[in-house]
């Protein structure tokens, strides 16, 4: 409701601006879409989490849960990269929080600039998951940050992605989510390979889960 007051706002104060007035309502049109987005994710996360099918939090915790705790909304998060697959990549185990390993192939390297720095990012998918047709587009970018150990879990966090159309892919960080384990131990969860570490506060997404 506040962007639609928002968008009332600079119609009344640019009337007769001319170009400039349609740049901005435009900007601010998408601005809004972009954070409606976000936190209908974060919408869909606490009811995700509040439902015994689907939670992964235990009945101790999930009783009393009232939803997780998200950075605000920040479309700066929001990075265009550019993808480069790497279809010569040799599979490997990418070893988890158990003793079971993650079979995963890289499939891509992600370019981009975040926070005034450039970045990369290797993006994988899971070959056990290939065998359902559900993830057949199914890409997993797990990441490090300095937030790591602070605001957010000290074992970095996952990024949901999809197989993109062109060289674009388009990587929303305020869509960071904590590895299951972290809430249940009966998870198993990988571990975020080291060359995913970006050297950049990424203060956007979930943040570490306060069991207390």
């Amino acid at each position: 409701m506040r962007y639609a007051i928002l968008l009332s706002v600079i119609f009344l104060t640019s009337c007769g601006q001319g170009k400039k007035y349609h740049d901005k309502e435009k900007t601010v049109a998408v601005e809004s879409d972009l954070v409606a987005d976000i936190l209908n994710y974060q919408k869909e996360q606490n009811e995700s989490f509040k439902d015994p099918d689907s939670s992964p939090l235990p009945d101790k915790y999930r009783k009393d849960f009232e939803g997780l705790d998200f950075f605000n909304p920040d479309t700066s998060y929001i990075v265009k990269a550019r993808f480069e697959r790497t279809p010569n990549a040799e599979p490997f185990f990418m070893p988890t929080t158990t003793d079971r390993e993650s079979q995963e192939v890289v499939y891509g390297i992600a370019y981009f600039t975040l926070n005034g720095t450039k970045h990369q990012l290797e993006v994988y998918q899971s070959l056990e998951l290939l065998e359902d047709e559900e993830y057949e587009d199914y890409l997993f970018l797990p990441f490090l940050d300095n937030t790591n150990g602070e605001e957010t879990y000290g074992g970095g966090r996952y990024i949901d992605l999809s197989i993109p159309v062109g060289d674009t892919l388009v990587i929303d960080f305020n869509k960071a989510y904590n590895p299951y384990c972290v809430y249940n131990k009966k998870y198993s969860c990988p571990l975020v390979p080291r060359q995913n570490y970006l050297r950049t506060m990424v203060r956007a997404g979930v943040k570490n889960f306060n069991k207390d």
